[in-house]
């Protein structure tokens, strides 16, 4: 029973990570009265307090510790999901929230180059498939709507793509180790870059109480949400179908921007991100669908 169930329910966790991931853009936004570094600092504090009052309840020690003492992959992760967050974020507050996200899309590409070098996973043609699909979405989008942002606002989202896909491929070098403290771990040094920042531009570290708890809401609610689903995921499903899956994010960050932020996308970034869509679902519906298909041979084989 569980041998096509754990496969989909993976599935679903990292399509589920994306969707929680997409209403961060809307929290970002709505934040208009702190810059990208103070709105940074907040949103880490929410993870830490979040992350280590879950530890709390469930009466372990601290988790932030153990993202520092835990080896150099540990680190590296800190450090690509430190890239990834900065990166976004600035995005989101440099230019449109649907060129963000869609440019940030590039993370399968650049996984799969990660993947092959450092993990050595190969790639289904259902995978290059759904690749394709979502690198003919990136090329619409962009080539209707890059001119709507900011230059350095698109390349922080094409840089973001990089330090997640780096993310990603961190976790699936041990997928049944706990990454958990990497959230709180990069948290932390994320506070300390930012207030660097912050205070050597002669801005406070304290922005309206408003855009705190959008901060605060965001960190501690769909950051830790989102990446505790993606990591639970990343123990069953490879770097490169994990990062196609997370592309639900890319899809939904655009409808709550209409819906939300009274942003209307051009009709080429709508039809980009119908095409990633199809890339994302279909994928995952073909993944499932192979899991079943393969599910009697295993029982078959299995002895007595």
């Amino acid at each position: 029973m569980s041998t096509h169930r754990i496969p989909f329910l993976a599935s679903a966790f990292a399509l589920s990570a994306g969707v929680v991931w997409s209403f961060g853009a809307v929290t970002a936004r709505k934040a208009d009265q702190t810059d990208a570094f103070q709105y940074l600092i907040w949103r880490s504090i929410g993870i830490i307090i979040v992350i280590e009052v879950i530890a709390r309840l469930k009466r372990r020690p601290p988790v932030t510790p153990v993202a520092f003492r835990s080896g150099r992959m540990m680190m590296l992760a800190n450090l690509m999901l430190l890239l990834a967050s900065i990166a976004f974020v600035y995005a989101l507050k440099t230019t449109t929230a649907a060129n963000a996200a869609f440019l940030a899309s590039m993370t399968p590409l650049i996984a799969v180059v990660g993947s092959r070098i450092f993990l050595g996973e190969r790639m289904s043609r259902i995978t290059i498939v759904a690749l394709g699909f979502a690198l003919a979405g990136l090329v619409i989008t962009v080539w209707g709507d890059l001119e709507a942002g900011n230059m350095t606002g698109n390349i922080s989202a094409v840089m973001s793509s990089v330090g997640f896909a780096g993310y990603t491929v961190c976790l699936r070098t041990d997928p049944h180790r706990d990454w958990s403290p990497v959230m709180p771990g990069y948290a932390v040094m994320m506070i300390g870059i930012c207030t660097v920042v912050t205070l050597g531009g002669g801005h406070t570290l304290v922005p309206p109480a408003a855009d705190i708890g959008y901060a605060l809401v965001h960190g501690g609610l769909f950051i830790v949400v989102g990446t505790l689903l993606y990591n639970v995921a990343a123990r069953q499903v490879p770097a490169v179908a994990m990062v196609v899956f997370a592309q639900t994010e890319t899809i939904f960050v655009p409808v709550w921007a209409v819906l939300f932020l009274s942003e209307t996308p051009r009709a080429t970034t709508l039809i980009g991100g119908g095409v990633i869509f199809a890339a994302v679902i279909g994928k995952a519906i073909v993944d499932s669908t192979a899991a079943h298909a393969h599910e009697p041979h295993a029982v078959a084989a299995a002895p007595g």
